[in-house]
């Protein structure tokens, strides 16, 4: 299955408790972390909905 390497680019303070959870799910807890994690689509839907605090990169 494809990577995806997330990092998080944007902070979590001011966001709704949802989003907050959702990027702690995807193993993000501070600022410019980096994770590289599957592509399943549980994975990328999560990804959907904080998009505009992380940024993706696909890996190779």
């Amino acid at each position: 299955m494809k990577k995806v390497k997330i990092t998080q680019v944007k902070s979590g303070i001011d966001r709704s408790e949802r989003q907050k959870k959702t990027l702690v799910a995807l193993g993000l807890k501070k600022l410019n972390a980096s994770k590289e994690v599957e592509a399943t689509p549980q994975i990328l839907g999560m990804i959907q909905k904080v998009s505009h605090l992380v940024k993706v990169e696909d890996m190779a």
